[in-house]
């Protein structure tokens, strides 16, 4: 008799995780892929599912396209590329970050555009998100987004605050969109974009002043 899979504890494991280095069963397999689970790109499942995605894989996948398109609606490019760039930090592992939810997400991105809209006006004020968790993102997209510019690449107050404003919306509007609940705004980041690895966070493709824009675009 098989064992039971050790995600779901319910169902027989029948197919060989390469990620977690034990078999799982099928559902958590075709469920949990690249939201819960860090599939190797050479996972034979993950390379079939992407050939061939099933349909209801096609459903969630048309369900993501549905939000995302007007997420980046209206948005110049570089508002987009900003955009991107905070999506890839936020979608990226962090081993020595606390875990966090859509309204830690949406938390700090009020509050940051709030710092970036003010600072657009000539007024430097900080605002901080009022939970820690919240705050300390706060504080680490802003540091990626100082870090950017100190590698001489022209990023706007404005253009800024605008890229974090869809965010926020992003984040609070997610879980009555998307599957996930608490997390449905990250587990669409999951699921969209590659992770773009420990280096991608710093520094650019292109120099600044080269043919391209100039902006990290994570799992380009």
């Amino acid at each position: 008799m098989k064992p039971s899979c050790p995600l779901c504890t319910r169902r027989r494991a029948g197919r060989e995780c390469p990620a977690i280095g034990r078999r799982i069963c099928a559902v958590c397999c075709g469920t949990k892929r690249q939201v819960e689970i860090n599939c190797p790109p050479d996972c034979s499942y993950l390379r079939s599912s992407q050939t061939h995605p099933p349909a209801v894989v096609q459903r969630q996948q048309e369900r993501d396209m549905l939000f995302v398109l007007p997420m980046m609606q209206g948005l110049t490019t570089r508002q987009q590329e900003i955009l991107v760039l905070v999506q890839g930090f936020l979608r990226t592992e962090r081993p020595d970050a606390a875990a966090l939810v859509d309204d830690d997400v949406a938390r700090a991105a009020r509050a940051l555009a709030e710092t970036y809209e003010t600072a657009s006006r000539g007024i430097i004020y900080e605002h901080v998100a009022a939970l820690p968790a919240a705050a300390r993102l706060g504080a680490d997209i802003k540091a990626l987004i100082e870090r950017t510019r100190g590698q001489g690449i022209t990023i706007r107050d404005a253009d800024v605050a605008a890229a974090l404003r869809r965010i926020e919306r992003a984040a609070e509007a997610a879980a009555k969109a998307l599957p996930g609940g608490a997390t449905a705004f990250l587990g669409l980041l999951k699921r969209i974009l590659r992770d773009p690895g420990p280096t991608d966070q710093n520094a650019p493709d292109e120099p600044a002043g080269g043919g391209g824009s100039g902006l990290i675009v994570p799992g380009r």
